[in-house]
């Protein structure tokens, strides 16, 4: 057999390529599994403290149902606090929350006129009202299903911070909205919320402010809100108390 040293060459050069190759297979491998792993960690995670959200929100309304409670709004117009109204809160059977108006209607003092423009003024308001109701029903309290869909979109990230964690929420009720909850992971409960949105356009923001707290058995409740709409300069301030047992 003649021996060619081309040949020999040719094969060394392909052992060193497909060397070299499968050495770069396994970089990259690695690399890849260095990238995957710390995502799926978080993901599996932010699913978990998910669930607990999820657990912590359902125990505690079949908790709250067994309360009544005097919830008080306080509206600020441009710098012009208006007179609060009360409502009686208990929730229904079918698990929503009804109200009874406790504070009495004011009527409106001064000639025909003023009256009138008075009368127009606050049927525009209530009808604004009624929107600020619709975009605060949206988040508080949050909506496990939309908060899976969040979650499932990969619209959800964790933050940790000191025996808490904000779980923060991007697109979702509104899109381009954000919310971001804190949850307290060793009493088990949701601190506080934070959003913003926006009603009809998104030239309209809204930031809703809400603070939790606790009655002295340890059920969780909704202490306060505040939401801003910037653009009719418009501050409403909900205040929940006077719980009972029913």
């Amino acid at each position: 057999m003649t021996f060619r040293p081309e040949t020999a060459n040719r094969k060394e050069t392909s052992v060193a390529t497909a060397s070299a190759l499968a050495k770069r297979l396994i970089l990259a491998s690695t690399a890849a599994l260095l990238f995957i792993a710390p995502a799926f960690a978080q993901s599996a995670e932010v699913q978990e403290k998910l669930a607990a959200v999820k657990q912590s929100m359902a125990e505690n309304k079949q908790r709250l149902m067994q309360y009544q409670w005097v919830e008080t709004t306080q509206l600020t117009l441009k710098g012009d606090a208006k007179p609060p109204k009360q409502n009686g809160c208990v929730y229904g059977p079918d698990g929503q929350v009804e109200k009874t108006l406790l504070t009495p209607p004011q009527e409106p003092s001064g000639g025909r006129l003023k009256r009138h423009v008075v009368e127009k003024k606050t049927e525009e308001m209530q009808d604004y009202m009624q929107d600020v109701k619709a975009v605060l029903s949206m988040y508080v309290p949050p909506d496990p299903q939309k908060m899976e869909a969040a979650y499932a979109a990969g619209k959800v990230s964790l933050n940790p911070m000191p025996g808490a964690v904000n779980l923060i929420f991007t697109d979702y009720a509104q899109p381009g909205d954000r919310m971001s909850l804190t949850f307290d992971t060793a009493a088990h409960k949701i601190r506080s919320l934070s959003v913003n949105t926006y009603m009809g356009q998104t030239k309209d923001a809204v930031t809703l402010q809400v603070q939790m707290d606790s009655l002295p058995d340890g059920t969780n409740y909704t202490q306060q809100t505040v939401l801003t709409a910037t653009a009719k300069q418009l501050v409403v301030t909900t205040t929940n108390g006077n719980y009972q047992h029913r």
